[in-house]
């Protein structure tokens, strides 16, 4: 149950095609179905970088169970990809990955905590 962040102060000519664009980088990045994700967009113009407001972007990804330092290398590669191809500077951005936890995220009236793979029985 992935989600993914895009703030940017760049305005994206197709917002909409934008998110349904990282939704399916994201499937394929995360390795997770397009089902699952929770995608957004976020313009905000106030959005500085070393002290400008030159294009900047910040992409956040919260996954659970998923998030570590090797899989971040490669999560990382996938989605600077991502940016470019929406022409997002390649010097100008940030990806930070969080993994809350499963009893930190809930869905459906119930934390998930239920579905921790480290708490199923053998």
């Amino acid at each position: 149950m992935p989600h993914v962040i895009l703030s940017t102060n760049v305005v994206l000519p197709d917002e909409k095609a934008a998110v349904l664009q990282l939704g399916e980088a994201s499937s394929r990045i995360l390795g997770k179905p397009l089902q699952a994700f929770l995608i957004q967009y976020k313009h905000d113009p106030t959005l500085a970088f070393a002290g400008t407001f030159d294009p900047a972007w910040m992409l956040q990804v919260y996954a659970l169970g998923i998030i570590n330092e090797e899989a971040n290398e490669a999560f990382t590669k996938g989605y600077w990809e991502f940016a470019q191809s929406l022409g997002l500077p390649a010097d100008r951005g940030y990806i930070t990955f969080f993994d809350p936890g499963w009893e930190n995220w809930a869905a459906k009236g119930q934390t998930l905590a239920f579905r921790d793979p480290k708490k199923q029985k053998a």
